[in-house]
C-alpha cells in the first residue's frame, strides 16, 4: 500500500490540537500544532514543522471550533499540506459500550455519537464539532473515529459497575475509563523498549497532565482505572475536582440552589488545583510558588497524595507491581511530583534513584527496586495516525 497522508485531530473543549503524518514503511511527522482560546475574544494559530521550529503563531478570531478548523483548512491549503491529504482521525473521547475499536466515521456513527453526548458533554458536541467541519472542508477525505474509551473494552465486568440500579446500569451508568489513546500508546512503546515480557507483567501507567488519571494493566489489557463514567472522576487535576461524594453534588443542588449547569462547570473548570491554591491550574506555577503560598503547597501536597493512595488501589486490583510508567505533561516533566508520588513506596517496592530521576532518565527506579520505573513520552496523535491508517489499509478492531 503506497504512503498515506492523515490529519488528526484532538479537540478540547477551548483548543483543537493538530498534526499531519506520513504513514507505510515509516511514520513520519510533517506538521503539528494547535488552536487555542477557541470561543474566547482572541484565539492563538501555532505550527510547527517536524523539526518543532515555528513555522506560523498567529492570532485569529475563532468563535467556534468549526471556524477554528476553516482556519486550519485555509492555512494549509495556501501552505499546500493538503495535497494528498487521504483521511482525518480523531480522537473521540466516549464510545460508550458500543463502540470498542477505531470506526469510520458515517451519518450512523455520527448520530449514535449525539446521542451519546450526555455522557460526555464536555467532549463530545466539539469532537462532533470537529468531524462535520472536515465534512464541509474536506469532502473528499476519509474520517475515522479513535475512541478513548475503546482501551478499556475488555476490563473486567466487576470494575464497571457502580451499585445502581440494573436499569440505570443497562442504559450504560457504568465505570468507562479515558485517556485511551494514550494509555494504547504507552503499552506498545513498553513492549517495543523492553520486550513483550514487560507487558504481559503488572503495570501502572500514570498519566499525569491537565487531565490525569492513572490504569492498571496485565498482559496488555486493562485492569482498572482511577477515571469512571467521565474524565471529572479520579484524581483531583488541574481544573476538575476528581473524586466527590455524591452528597456534595445533593447539597449544592438542595441547598446552595444551583443548577446542573453551574455543578458542571464547578466540578470541570472552577475545581481542581485551581480551586485548594485560589492560584493557578498549573503544577509548574504551583512548585514554583509553594515556597511562599501555603495554598500551592496544599494543592501540590494534595495532587500527589490522591495519587499515592490511588496507586495503591491499582496494585491492589494487580496483586503486585513490576512496572511503574509516568507519563503526560506532569509525569513527563516534573522529576518533583515524580518523586513526592514515590516518596514512601519503598514498602511496594517502589525506590527512585534521585540522580535518574533529576536527568528524566529512562528508568528512574533505583538498582535496589523491585519495581521498575519509567518515564515515557506519549504521543495520542501518532496512535490516532495509526488507527486510521489501519482503517484505510482494510484493517479493523
Amino acid at each position: 500500500m503506497a504512503d498515506r497522508h492523515i490529519l488528526t485531530v484532538n479537540s478540547g473543549s477551548s483548543s483543537i490540537k493538530f498534526s499531519v503524518y506520513r504513514m507505510g514503511d515509516s511514520e513520519d511527522l510533517s506538521l503539528s500544532g494547535e488552536i487555542s482560546g477557541i470561543g474566547r475574544d482572541s484565539s492563538l494559530f501555532h505550527a510547527r514543522d517536524s523539526g518543532g521550529s515555528t513555522l506560523m503563531q498567529t492570532g485569529l478570531a475563532a468563535g467556534n471550533h468549526g471556524a477554528a478548523l476553516e482556519y486550519l483548512f485555509d492555512w494549509l491549503k495556501d501552505h499546500a499540506y493538503d495535497r494528498g491529504l487521504d483521511a482525518a482521525g480523531h480522537r473521540v473521547v466516549h464510545g460508550g459500550a458500543v463502540y470498542t475499536g477505531p470506526q469510520p466515521v458515517t451519518g450512523g456513527l455520527v448520530e449514535d455519537l449525539r446521542k451519546l453526548s450526555p455522557f460526555a458533554p464536555q467532549h463530545l458536541p466539539h469532537e462532533l464539532d470537529a468531524i462535520e467541519a472536515i465534512s464541509r472542508f474536506a469532502p473528499h477525505i476519509k474520517q475515522v473515529a479513535c475512541f478513548d474509551t475503546a482501551f478499556y473494552r475488555d476490563m473486567p465486568r466487576i470494575a464497571r459497575l457502580y451499585a445502581l440500579p440494573r436499569d440505570l446500569r443497562e442504559e450504560g451508568l457504568q465505570r468507562y475509563g479515558f485517556h485511551g489513546l494514550s494509555y494504547e500508546y504507552i503499552t506498545e512503546e513498553l513492549g517495543r523498549a523492553v520486550g513483550e515480557e514487560a507487558v504481559r507483567g503488572r503495570v501502572i501507567i500514570a498519566h499525569l497532565g491537565h487531565g490525569a488519571s492513572m490504569t492498571a494493566v496485565h498482559n496488555g489489557r486493562a485492569v482498572d482505572t482511577t477515571m469512571g463514567f467521565t474524565p471529572a472522576g479520579g484524581l483531583v487535576m488541574s481544573t476538575r475536582c476528581g473524586d466527590l461524594d455524591p452528597g456534595v453534588i445533593l447539597y449544592l443542588l438542595e441547598h446552595k440552589g444551583m443548577s446542573a449547569g453551574e455543578i458542571s462547570e464547578l466540578v470541570n473548570r472552577r475545581a481542581g488545583l485551581a480551586a485548594i491554591s485560589g492560584i493557578s491550574p498549573d503544577m509548574k506555577e504551583l512548585l514554583d510558588m509553594e515556597q511562599e503560598e501555603p495554598r500551592a503547597h496544599e494543592a501540590v501536597e494534595l495532587f500527589c497524595y490522591q495519587a499515592r493512595k490511588f496507586l495503591g488501589g491499582l496494585v491492589t486490583a494487580l496483586g503486585g507491581l513490576d512496572t511503574l510508567v509516568f507519563t503526560g505533561g506532569i509525569g513527563e516533566n516534573s522529576p518533583v511530583i515524580r518523586s513526592r508520588i514515590c516518596e514512601g513506596l519503598g514498602f511496594m517496592g517502589i525506590r527512585i534513584d534521585p540522580e535518574r530521576n533529576r536527568t528524566g532518565s529512562a528508568v528512574i527506579s533505583g538498582d535496589d527496586s523491585m519495581v521498575t520505573v519509567r518515564v515515557i513520552k506519549t504521543n495520542e496523535e501518532l496512535m490516532i495516525a495509526r488507527h486510521t491508517y489501519n482503517i484505510l489499509r482494510g484493517g479493523g478492531e
